[in-house]
C-alpha cells in the first residue's frame, strides 16, 4: 500500500488568518494520525505565512509515524531540519515568495550543492527525497546525488487528468520505471485529489508515498477530515 502523508500547511494558513491558534495545528495533526494518516509534512517558507518554524519543533513530539519536512536547503532550513529530525526531508527549490511549488529540481545543474545537502542530512540519519520533474535526465541526475528518494511533481499529470487525457501520465510511468531501476525510492505530490490518486496509484510501479495537502483539506470541508483521510487510504491499496 502506498502511504498517505497529509500535508497540513492549509491548517497553518487558516490559523493565522485569524490570529490565535484555532484550528489548532497541533490537535489536526494528532487527529490525522488518529483518522490513518501515515504520515505529516509541512512545508516551511522563509517568511513564515502559513507553517511557522516553532509549528515544526512542536510537531515533532506530536508526529508517531513519519514527519516530512520541505523546503528549500537554505540555512535557516538546514538548522531546523537538523534540529529536528525528521523521519524525512524532502529537498524543494522554491523561489523567495513563491505562493506555491513550480518546479523540480534541475538535478544536473545543482547536482554538487544537492550532493552536499543530501550528505548532511545523511549523516544524521534523515532520509532524503528530491522534488524533481518526470524526465529522465533528472531522474538519472537525482541518483547521482545520492538522495535515497524522489518526489514526481504531479501538477503536469492532475491538470492533464482533468482534461481527460489518461495519457499524461506516461512520463510518470517512465520515469518511475527508471528510478525502480536505479534503486531510487519513489513519493509523488502536488494537486493530487480524490478525483485522480486511484488512477495515478495503480499506474506508478513502486509508488511508496503521496504528500496531499490542499486538495484534501478542501475536500473535507464538505466531507469531513476523518471521513476524506480513509477514503484517500482505501484509493491509495
Amino acid at each position: 500500500m502506498t502511504k498517505l502523508s497529509v500535508n497540513i500547511n492549509k491548517i497553518a494558513t487558516l490559523r493565522n488568518a485569524r490570529g490565535g491558534n484555532v484550528p489548532d495545528l497541533l490537535k489536526v495533526a494528532t487527529d490525522i494520525q488518529k483518522f490513518g494518516g501515515q504520515g505529516i509534512t509541512i512545508h516551511p517558507r522563509p517568511d513564515e505565512r502559513h507553517i511557522r518554524y516553532q509549528d515544526a519543533r512542536d510537531l515533532r513530539s506530536i508526529v508517531h509515524t513519519e514527519f516530512n519536512i520541505e523546503g528549500n536547503p537554505q540555512h535557516n532550513f538546514i538548522d531546523l531540519v537538523l534540529e529536528c529530525k525528521p523521519e524525512q526531508v524532502t529537498l524543494v527549490p522554491d523561489a523567495i515568495g513563491a505562493i506555491t511549488s513550480s518546479a523540480g529540481w534541475d538535478t544536473v545543474k545543482n547536482q554538487a550543492y544537492l550532493t552536499e545537502m543530501i550528505q548532511e542530512f545523511q549523516r544524521h540519519g534523515i532520509r532524503t527525497s528530491i522534488f524533481v520533474d518526470p524526465v529522465l535526465d533528472m531522474i538519472e541526475g537525482a541518483k547521482k546525488t545520492g538522495t535515497d528518494r524522489i518526489e514526481l511533481y504531479t501538477e503536469a499529470f492532475a491538470h492533464q487528468y482533468a482534461l481527460g487525457n489518461e495519457k499524461g501520465i506516461e512520463p510518470y510511468i517512465q520515469s518511475a520505471v527508471l528510478a525502480n531501476e536505479l534503486g531510487l525510492g519513489i513519493n509523488a505530490g502536488h494537486d493530487l485529489s480524490l478525483d485522480n490518486i486511484q488512477f495515478f496509484k495503480q499506474n506508478i510501479p513502486g509508488l511508496l508515498e503521496v504528500s496531499i495537502g490542499h486538495a484534501l483539506i478542501a475536500e473535507a470541508l464538505y466531507l469531513g477530515l476523518d471521513n476524506v483521510v480513509n477514503m484517500y487510504l482505501q484509493k491509495l491499496k
